[in-house]
């Protein structure tokens, strides 16, 4: 078995995440399994140590395979994205876990861990990713979604609030963004937004938010984009708009069950290249973590990433494929 790369991030779900990986050090070792491990140090450096591997790999097919929560599986990934020759495993570690719902891998650290150790074409898929080139003159990738608006304010104070780490003592983190939409939902003010989308062009006078997603889950098991699918070329497009506080509150109430498309307010397209832009910048996230203001730009880059999950791949093909994203 070729040599497997861990890249962990210790402080994890209020550092629980150590002992996650205490678990699949020590079956590694009792099963003999080559590997390396690197742990993160700082936000981005999950990304550093990607692209890090990646050089010195020269090409060469290898596993990436992220311990901890979404955000440190979102700086891999973006460290892997100029890389085709790197397939990327994943066991989750942190409160929200959205890749892992939306790609069946197990939660129990041993389960995720096989998933790896046992690699065969039946476990390995290429997905798309979304790209997103933003005013800072950066590009960032996301695996899950990326949102603008009240999503996108509800997870930055999420990521940044103490009650997170007192839900994470207790396993209930993913109760955090519960807790903070109902907490921003008295004081988020809505927002006019313009979006173009496959050329064809939207106007928002009082949008609470947009979504852009590449799979159906986010903020720690909404099923925001009920029929998106990972590796059909296209992404799924969410805007809620011109509803009150509380009918927002029931959008949301029914989100987890992919019921708040009932609404009118909530309106839903598909397209390969979206433009968001608002007379003013507006906060911005991707996979939960907050990446700058609007304008945004985003496009779908096809079968661009490879990973290994729990589902069958009808679409799997063995060739690597070099995106024209990159």
């Amino acid at each position: 078995m070729e040599k497997i790369y861990f890249i962990v991030n210790p402080n994890a779900k209020n550092g629980s995440c150590r002992e996650i990986w205490r678990k699949v050090e020590a079956e590694l070792e009792t099963m003999d399994i080559p590997y390396l491990a690197f742990f993160t140090e700082r936000a981005g450096h999950a990304s550093e140590l990607t692209e890090s591997i990646a050089r010195k790999l020269s090409g060469r097919q290898a596993v990436i395979t992220a311990v901890g929560g979404d955000g440190t599986l979102h700086e891999v990934v973006n460290g892997a994205a100029a890389y085709p020759n790197l397939i990327i495993g994943f066991i989750p570690g942190g409160s929200g876990n959205d890749f892992s719902r939306g790609f069946s891998i197990p939660k129990k650290a041993a389960e995720a861990l096989r998933l790896v150790m046992h690699q065969s074409n039946s476990r390995t898929s290429e997905i798309d990713i979304g790209k997103i080139q933003h005013k800072e003159l950066q590009e960032t990738y996301f695996m899950n979604n990326m949102g603008v608006g009240f999503d996108a304010a509800v997870a930055k104070e999420s990521n940044e609030s103490r009650m997170k780490l007192l839900l994470n003592r207790v396993s209930l983190g993913r109760l955090v963004y519960v807790y903070i939409l109902a907490k921003k939902l008295l004081t988020f003010r809505t927002i006019p937004l313009h979006l173009i989308i496959d050329g064809r062009e939207f106007h928002y006078d009082d949008a609470w938010f947009v979504t852009v997603s590449n799979q159906p889950y986010y903020g720690g098991g909404m099923k925001i984009a009920p029929e998106a699918l990972p590796d059909d070329g296209i992404l799924d497009v969410t805007v809620v708009h011109r509803l009150s506080r509380w009918k927002l509150l029931l959008v949301f109430a029914s989100v987890f069950w992919g019921k708040h498309t009932r609404f009118k307010e909530v309106e839903q397209y598909t397209g390969k290249s979206i433009t968001i832009e608002s007379p003013e910048g507006v906060l911005a996230h991707a996979d939960g973590e907050a990446i700058g203001h609007t304008p945004m730009k985003i496009h779908v880059c096809p079968k661009a990433l490879r990973i290994l999950t729990g589902k069958n791949n009808p679409g799997h093909t063995e060739e690597l494929k070099i995106n024209d994203c990159h």
